[in-house]
């Protein structure tokens, strides 16, 4: 197995990950946002069902793949993102036609509150490049072992940026701010348990895509910025 891949490498399933991704990103903010949920007298957006799994796929990006083309992957869904928002504002603006009588029904699940699209868009362009960077970087102390650590630890620290960012833009003075507290405390625990729960399944994946791909990169001389453009070589 090759302990570095050139930025012309040609991968099998690459591209097949990043659809995962993206599909799992965009679907989980327009039909999961929508709506919110209570099981057993706790309420939650039932978006928190599906939304980790993006975090997952990038787990696996970056530990399969490198940082260099992780941060392609999550460009991509940023981009997504702003295309969602953008088509849920024309598309809910568009005046309906005298015989649709739905316009209400669709302003409720797909319109769109312009400070909370602001949030999610910037929490999650900032939650998913630090759980690439952590990823990333973290492999390289561990020398490529203890997978486990490397994704419930990326992820504590992704999706805290993340929900750090999210609650406070989109509802500070909104809601009351011992509220903000605690379900930003309360969302963040259920996405790292997530990624506790799911650590089997990541481990299935990551080997099997090691394996077909014959790849193990280590980001030792990666730029590490978000808006770098060189793939640089991992070895």
């Amino acid at each position: 197995m090759d302990n570095s891949a050139p930025a012309h490498a040609r991968f099998r399933y690459f591209d097949l990950v990043m659809a995962a991704f993206v599909v799992v990103l965009v679907l989980s903010n327009v039909i999961g946002a929508a709506k919110l949920s209570t099981v057993a007298g706790f309420t939650f957006g039932a978006g928190i069902l599906f939304f980790p799994l993006s975090y997952v796929i990038g787990d696996v990006l970056t530990e399969v793949y490198g940082y260099a083309r992780a941060r392609r992957v999550i460009w991509a869904g940023f981009a997504a993102m702003i295309f969602m928002a953008v088509m849920s504002f024309v598309v809910v603006a568009l005046p309906p036609s005298a015989s649709w009588t739905g316009q209400d029904a669709y302003e409720q699940v797909f319109g769109q509150v312009p400070r909370i699209v602001l949030a999610s868009i910037a929490a999650f362009w900032a939650g998913e490049f630090v759980n690439s960077y952590v990823m990333a970087k973290m492999k390289l102390w561990t020398r490529g072992e203890k997978l486990w650590t490397r994704t419930i630890g990326s992820t504590v620290v992704g999706q805290g940026v993340d929900s750090l960012l999210f609650y406070p833009i989109a509802f500070l003075g909104v809601w009351e701010t011992s509220d903000v507290v605690l379900v930003m405390v309360t969302n963040w625990a259920l996405k790292v348990g997530w990624e506790a729960v799911l650590t089997p399944v990541t481990y299935r994946v990551v080997g099997f895509l090691k394996k077909r791909e014959g790849v193990e990169i280590f980001d030792t001389d990666t730029d590490f910025s978000p808006f770098a453009s060189r793939e640089t070589r991992g070895s």
